[in-house]
């Protein structure tokens, strides 16, 4: 087993506690399906939102599925003009077996943009 972390993000269509959470739903269940892990896998999970969403703490989500044991942090992406809104990033540290080759990027949505190169 090694040590990875796994990057994503998804675009959530408004800033509101049921897009915030959906898209915290959406984008971690996918990064633990395309990865074949399980909660008890995740060391670690940093999720940020860009500063346009407010209406909700994105790891509030995860707890609700299955995260409540993980150690969990929120924070917000820095202000840059002319950047994506209302992305959701994530980075999940994890125990697998995977190669850092193997190991999925899930970008979902509009952030398929950010990275093209890892894009589903």
């Amino acid at each position: 087993m090694s040590t990875r972390a796994i990057r994503g993000a998804i675009q959530v269509e408004e800033d509101s506690v049921t897009a915030i959470r959906s898209g915290v739903v959406e984008l971690l269940q996918e990064v633990m399906r395309a990865n074949d892990l399980v909660p008890a896998d995740v060391i670690s999970v940093i999720l940020t939102a860009t500063p346009d969403l407010t209406a909700d703490f994105p790891a509030a989500a995860a707890r609700d599925i299955g995260f409540g044991a993980v150690p969990l942090l929120c924070a917000a992406e820095i202000n840059v003009i002319g950047a994506l809104p209302r992305v959701i990033r994530v980075m999940l540290h994890c125990e697998t077996s995977k190669t850092a080759g193997e190991v999925s990027h899930i970008y979902l949505k509009g952030a398929q943009a950010l990275r093209r190169d890892l894009a589903q």
